[in-house]
């Protein structure tokens, strides 16, 4: 499925076409970097949550990214 992109305040938001899974990356106040993979219950492919923080930018881009190819 597509992915549409969006900058916001607190963030980078992905949001899949069927409007049932998100991927979110943020800069901490510890200044590190979370991402999480919201699928709502409804999803196809089932529901899952799933939250890991990073110490760089580029790791925590990559686990987004790999979470949006799957």
């Amino acid at each position: 499925m597509d992915w549409t992109h969006e900058e916001r305040d607190d963030g980078t938001v992905w949001s899949r076409s069927d409007r049932n899974a998100f991927v979110r990356l943020r800069h901490t106040a510890d200044d590190r970097w979370a991402v999480t993979l919201d699928r709502l219950e409804q999803a196809p492919d089932g529901e899952t949550y799933r939250h890991e923080t990073f110490e760089d930018r580029e790791a925590a881009e990559a686990q987004a990214e790999e979470w949006r190819s799957a």
